[in-house]
């Protein structure tokens, strides 16, 4: 398992194939701006000037927003996550 440090936060993007009409896959929603994504796990968060540690808004187990093409896609044994920071997070679905 991966541990992010400072505002890094590791996700795993849901796959969602979309089909057309035909009954063709169209290859993973690459034409969306965002992505739909489970926390896997969060950094300690950010250090403010004066040393202060400000928490991340998120937990490992939320599902976030996060927009496409943020982070950096990497291996984690069979799974594929991405890191990303907690700014490229949008949201959290409820």
């Amino acid at each position: 398992m991966l541990k992010p440090l400072g505002d890094r936060i590791v996700v795993k993007f849901e796959e969602a194939e979309e089909k057309t009409a035909g009954g063709f896959v169209l290859a993973g929603a690459s034409h969306e701006a965002t992505k739909t994504a489970t926390v896997v796990s969060v950094g300690q968060g950010m250090r403010t000037l004066t040393g202060e540690l400000i928490a991340p808004n998120v937990a490992a187990g939320d599902k976030v927003l996060v927009e496409n093409n943020a982070g950096l896609e990497v291996k984690d044994g069979q799974d594929k996550v991405a890191i990303v920071r907690e700014t490229d997070i949008l949201a959290v679905l409820v």
